[in-house]
């Protein structure tokens, strides 16, 4: 019997069935939406099964087939990359793909450094990048969708491994005429009458709230915003302060305006900076490759873009 598929489809189908839409997937693989589209047709003309529910204004809905297809479909694709993992053992080479996930708090201000210096290295590797909140990494690591993911060891459930890195203390974010900019150190209690520029994303917003849960209370936050560099604006031009523990090189907002760091004095557990994995995932010698990268930046102090405490 011919086989019916190619991994290009397979790898298309998966990306669409993600996006829940052509248009959105091709723009996410750089192909053109006829070719993806086309690729679609064959492998559901090619097993005569319907894979999609289209809708013009709505995208592409899976199936109940489609949802059984993705799951297999994802199996066939890991298994298909360790025939290149074998390649590498017998050539002593790292080469392939690797799908890193990076927080978004930090993925414009560390990955493309880290990347850059990575293929710079391994030319044979084929890098792809996706900027995640910290229940998207848990997810897409649980579904095989990233090898690996940079970010912090904030709530980790049971079934994600972790690398530290370096270890990242929280810091006040001000502007440099707040009334406590002159401040060499701050603790919680002497923010509890100021305003709160929050960074309101899943698991983040709880941890930065929770320096201030045996106060009795909390600060007003005054704004709040899933965007790093939106809530670095809004604290340089006064509409409150910022808890954070990305301590950047640059002190200056994405608009140029001037911000201030202040370390703040906690009794919470300092985040620490890492490489989470699915405990079940196949580490392979790229992988391992990029994960001993990371730990040489860290090690020599030199992650990009940040200030680390090793």
């Amino acid at each position: 019997m011919p086989l019916r598929f190619t991994l290009r489809q397979l790898e298309y189908f998966i990306a669409v069935g993600e996006a829940g839409s052509i248009t959105t997937a091709a723009e996410k693989v750089n192909v053109s939406a006829p070719s993806m589209s086309s690729a679609i047709a064959q492998l559901e003309a090619g097993f005569g099964v319907q894979l999609f529910t289209r809708r013009h204004a709505q995208g592409s809905a899976l199936t109940p087939t489609g949802i059984r297809f993705m799951e297999q479909a994802r199996a066939v694709l890991a298994e298909a990359a360790k025939l290149n993992e074998l390649a590498n053992v017998f050539t002593d080479a790292v080469r392939g793909s690797l799908r890193v996930g990076g927080l978004r708090t930090f993925v414009q201000t560390m990955i493309p450094q880290l990347r850059r210096s990575f293929e710079d290295k391994f030319e044979n590797v084929d890098f792809s990048q996706m900027e995640l909140d910290q229940a998207q990494i848990f997810e897409a690591l649980g579904q095989g969708r990233i090898d690996v993911a940079l970010t912090y060891d904030l709530s980790l459930p049971s079934d994600i491994t972790f690398e530290a890195l370096a270890e990242l203390p929280p810091h006040v974010l001000l502007a440099p005429d707040h009334p406590l900019a002159g401040r060499d150190r701050l603790r919680p209690g002497d923010l509890l009458d100021h305003r709160m520029v929050l960074l309101d994303l899943p698991h983040s917003a709880e941890y930065f709230m929770s320096h201030f849960r045996n106060l009795g209370r909390r600060p007003r936050i005054s704004e709040r915003t899933t965007e790093i560099s939106v809530q670095r604006s809004l604290v340089a031009s006064g509409y409150g302060f910022g808890i954070t523990n990305l301590r950047t090189v640059s002190e200056e907002s994405l608009d140029g305006m001037p911000l201030r760091f202040v370390p703040l004095d906690s009794d919470v557990q300092v985040l620490r900076l890492g490489i989470a994995m699915s405990r079940v995932a196949h580490v392979s010698r790229t992988i391992r490759a990029f994960i001993e990268h990371c730990h040489e930046a860290a090690d020599a102090g030199a992650m990009p873009g940040i200030v680390i405490r090793a």
